[in-house]
């Protein structure tokens, strides 16, 4: 039998699915939710909690539930998300010291002078994905590896998990949404790491595409 929280999360998506919530609608609030389906405020919010983790609704601060407008979705591969002409780039650059998680990811002593390019990709006005990338500042000069010659090898990571607090409020999505953490460390042909970064991108709105190209030899080899 199901749970409480699930027949009311049931009744709202087929709302939303048959149109008589609309795109853009707002949910009546908590409180008359929860009157209306005759349960508890706690219980009301685990159900709408289940709709943000689907991505069919979002929470806005101080103005309440809405349904979410359908997102386009982008794939990312080789190192960026498709080209698009709704799509635009805030970078915004510091300098600060190796520490904690970094050092070794860029296999550098504590303290080595970094640039940090904080990427803040937008599909329109909205927030779409979240880039931390880290360069060592005696590279001169200092270029994102889609601009840069020389590269050897690129190894990404990817990872599916909760957003932190601060990944959910700089893309204004819910905490409950999973998102793809892509971590992507290049090195040059010496085996030096010239730029390692952390790549979120919220899972209903990003699709990862990697391909493996065999050699000659490998395909020889497994014949």
């Amino acid at each position: 039998m199901p749970s409480l929280r699930h027949t009311i999360a049931d009744d709202l998506r087929s709302q939303i699915a048959t149109g008589s919530l609309k795109a853009g609608e707002r949910l009546p609030s908590e409180p008359r939710l929860a009157t209306a389906y005759k349960v508890s405020t706690p219980t009301l919010r685990n159900a709408l909690a289940l709709l943000q983790a689907e991505g069919l609704i979002e929470k806005i601060h101080g103005k309440g539930n809405f349904v979410r407008r359908p997102v386009h979705r982008l794939t990312y591969t080789g190192g960026r998300l498709t080209p698009d002409a709704d799509l635009h780039v805030t970078i915004r650059i510091t300098n600060l010291r190796a520490r904690g998680g970094l050092i070794p990811l860029l296999k550098v002593p504590s303290r080595t002078p970094l640039t940090e390019f904080l990427c803040l990709t937008h599909q329109g006005e909205s927030p779409h994905s979240l880039a931390y990338i880290y360069v060592p500042r005696d590279l001169a000069p200092v270029e994102l590896s889609w601009c840069r010659t020389g590269l050897a090898a690129t190894q990404e990571t990817v990872t599916a998990r909760l957003p932190t607090p601060e990944e959910a409020s700089t893309l204004q999505i819910s905490s409950m949404l999973a998102v793809l953490a892509i971590t992507r460390v290049s090195s040059d042909t010496t085996g030096r790491v010239v730029e390692a970064g952390l790549l979120v991108l919220p899972g209903d709105r990003s699709n990862a595409l990697f391909t493996t190209h065999h050699t000659t030899e490998e395909r020889e080899t497994e014949g």
